[in-house]
């Protein structure tokens, strides 16, 4: 890889960290100049690599997206053979510190990004496929579709409530991860 592509790779990363604090701050109408400005970088550099706020919105999404992902794949565990796998990789992914509490987690950040035209749909469709994900390893659906839900709730009360303490989410975990060691139906 040549300087020139990881600068670009550098720079791209630190328009969508900037991006991120500055939603934080300024909320979902943050300006590109706010942004630009955050990152260190010129407005036109910030349009060289997002053609508009949009586009920078847009991969400021996949960029979460694809954070979740990474969580997930690292806590899948190579040598665990149980059904199970996935969703416990998927509850220790959602509980992980690393993701953290970004502007995804507010109601209003959240309203504006799915108001971007397709936004909405591509964000079901990756819940779907984590869904699927955690469905395909052999745990009992009743208990893929409990923890599933328990996971979409936590995040969703993260957005409309206080947010919780640390021990709430540790036990929300554990049970979570209690539900993945047995894999009979629960009714």
């Amino acid at each position: 890889m040549t300087t020139v592509q990881r600068d670009a790779i550098r720079t791209r990363r630190a328009l969508l960290e900037a991006a991120e604090r500055a939603l934080m701050v300024h909320g979902p109408q943050v300006s590109l100049e706010a942004v630009a400005r955050d990152a260190g970088v010129s407005k036109g550099g910030l349009l060289h690599h997002f053609r508009s706020r949009e586009a920078l919105l847009r991969a400021l999404c996949e960029h979460w997206i694809q954070q979740y992902d990474d969580a997930v794949a690292r806590h899948l565990e190579p040598d665990d053979g149980r059904p199970g796998r996935f969703c416990r990789a998927h509850i220790r992914a959602a509980f992980d510190p690393s993701i953290g509490d970004g502007p995804w987690r507010n109601i209003a950040v959240q309203s504006a990004l799915l108001a971007i035209p397709g936004l909405f749909e591509h964000a079901r469709i990756n819940g779907r496929r984590w869904e699927a994900e955690m469905a395909s390893d052999g745990l009992h659906p009743q208990r893929v579709l409990i923890i599933s839900r328990a996971l979409d709730g936590d995040s969703m009360t993260e957005m409309f409530d206080t947010p919780s303490d640390d021990d709430e989410r540790t036990t929300l975990r554990d049970l979570l991860l209690v539900l993945t060691e047995r894999n009979e139906p629960l009714t």
